[in-house]
């Protein structure tokens, strides 16, 4: 129970509730609220230092990517909730994360594979994909930490290589990457999508002119998509796979 000061002519304190949360696992609750908060602070001292470099020339692609190298920034809260949510939606059993980094949002999407597997029995697995042996190391340790490796295969390396085997038809993708390989890893993991399949990519709005490519390949009817940006933070792309003759009709 949260405390709160009354509205203005009142007085005094009074209890307000905690904002509910999807994720029903008090022990896994405590694990993603440190986490944010990790990450929150990681976010407030990136603008700092991008504050003080006003004026200096920018840095290049692979300067950023150094920077970010070892920072924990993750899916904000209520997307990665809105993931989860949408995976129990559609009782997602196959997922793919691309961009796993410290392994937050994927634990989100374990969760949610979880929850599917206990609600109506069957298997499911999230597959994530991550390049910094570091990060990987330390995903690795969150899942074990929150019960949920077992729903988590998690492979290391550059995706065009580890995504090349996926085992099935996949339910829901998650796309929080290097803008420069969201469309290749769309193009790359589009024929494994099944009709109907869910794809959230984040930042679209935001980065609008960046990620020109993805959405031409999301918007070009040979491919089967039906887009949307909803309104969080930044932009979040939700993009449906139809059917291809569904498509070709219309």
């Amino acid at each position: 129970m949260l405390w709160t000061r009354q509205a203005r002519g009142g007085t005094g304190l009074v209890k307000r509730r905690r904002p509910l949360s999807v994720i029903r696992d008090p022990e896994l609750q405590n694990l993603l609220a440190a986490l944010h908060t990790r990450s929150d602070a990681q976010v407030a001292a990136m603008r700092s230092h991008e504050a003080l470099r006003t004026g200096a020339p920018a840095p290049n692609e692979g300067e950023t990517k150094a920077f970010r190298s070892d920072k924990l920034v993750a899916l904000d809260r209520d997307k990665a909730e809105f993931c989860y949510q949408l995976c129990r939606a559609n009782n997602a059993r196959r997922i793919v994360e691309v961009g796993t980094s410290y392994g937050v949002s994927t634990l989100y999407l374990a969760a949610a594979v979880r929850d599917n597997i206990l609600a109506t029995g069957g298997d499911g697995v999230v597959i994530g994909t991550e390049y910094e042996p570091e990060k990987v190391r330390a995903a690795r340790a969150h899942f074990a930490q929150a019960g949920l490796s077992r729903f988590v295969d998690l492979r290391e390396g550059d995706l065009r290589e580890t995504l090349r085997e996926i085992g099935g038809p996949v339910d829901f993708m998650l796309v929080d990457i290097w803008i420069a390989m969201a469309r290749p890893a769309l193009e790359l993991m589009a024929r494994h999508l099944r009709p109907g399949a869910i794809v959230i990519c984040d930042n679209t709005e935001q980065y609008r002119t960046e990620y020109a490519d993805y959405f031409a390949f999301l918007e070009s009817p040979a491919n089967g998509f039906r887009t949307m940006t909803l309104p969080f933070a930044g932009g979040l792309e939700l993009s449906v796979r139809c059917e291809a003759s569904a498509a070709r009709m219309i």
